[in-house]
């Protein structure tokens, strides 16, 4: 029905059609909201959620997030449970061929050290190799740079390992620089526990779509680009990571 009418229209009102059937078209069938996974407590999926915010507003689709530890996140967003994750390193597509890979990278993280006492350079995952070492449960980047290691223990939660670390579990942690600094002010754990540079790493990130959405992920991926092209994409990460690095430490624990 609605082709014949654009076909109609096309020989009536050719300026018209392109309005009608057109963009316009195309843009109603769009889901008018979709639920990506969140891994909880991280800043950073703070940041990759906000920035998806504004990509999917261009689109006219809201988001809702679903806040859930990581290995939980990959299974609901695989199976098609919820519609994506908020974002991913680039190996997720190898692992997981039901979530779709949306090319440009919407957001970054620097893999960091964190401990207490220690004082090293810090020169790539190998330099870590004879420490005790914490990670993440789920973060597919500290779990692929920690491979093989001698030490490794895996928490639920970036703070859960903050404060194993605080404990003296392990000696060192990796998680993300901006994730881990805004996590140990909110904690209030900032004077007690520090970064070591530089970080071991610098990743970007994906975001990814179920499989059932392959229309809707050409569209982001257009949005996408566009917006990384501009530089709007760069300026908005940027006043996001501003804005959480200044928020008020709370009061050091006893």
């Amino acid at each position: 029905m609605i082709l014949r009418a654009c076909l109609i229209l096309a020989v009536a009102a050719p300026i018209v059609i392109k309005g009608l059937c057109g963009p316009a078209a195309a843009q109603s069938d769009l889901p008018s909201k979709i639920v990506l996974a969140r891994l909880s407590h991280v800043p950073d999926q703070l940041i990759g959620g906000e920035i998806l915010k504004a990509i999917y507003a261009k689109l006219g689709i809201t988001i809702e997030f679903t806040d859930v530890e990581a290995v939980r996140a990959l299974e609901l967003s695989s199976s098609g449970v919820i519609d994506g994750e908020i974002q991913r390193i680039d190996a997720v597509a190898e692992q997981f061929p039901t979530l779709i890979r949306i090319d440009t990278p919407v957001n970054s993280i620097d893999p960091s050290v964190f401990t207490r006492e220690l004082t090293f350079p810090v020169d790539g995952w190998a330099s870590i190799a004879s420490y005790d070492i914490g990670i993440v449960r789920g973060v597919g980047s500290s779990e692929r740079g920690v491979k093989g290691m001698r030490s490794v223990q895996a928490a639920t939660s970036l703070e859960n390992l903050i404060n194993m670390l605080d404990h003296d579990r392990f000696q060192v942690m990796v998680t993300d620089l901006t994730s881990g600094l805004v996590t140990l002010r909110r904690m209030g754990l900032a004077d007690r526990i520090h970064p070591l540079s530089p970080p071991i790493q610098h990743i970007d990130l994906y975001h990814y779509l179920n499989e059932k959405h392959r229309a809707l992920a050409q569209r982001v991926s257009a949005t996408v680009a566009t917006m990384a092209a501009s530089g709007e994409l760069a300026r908005l990460r940027r006043r996001l990571v501003d804005k959480l690095l200044a928020e008020p430490a709370a009061q050091p624990t006893n």
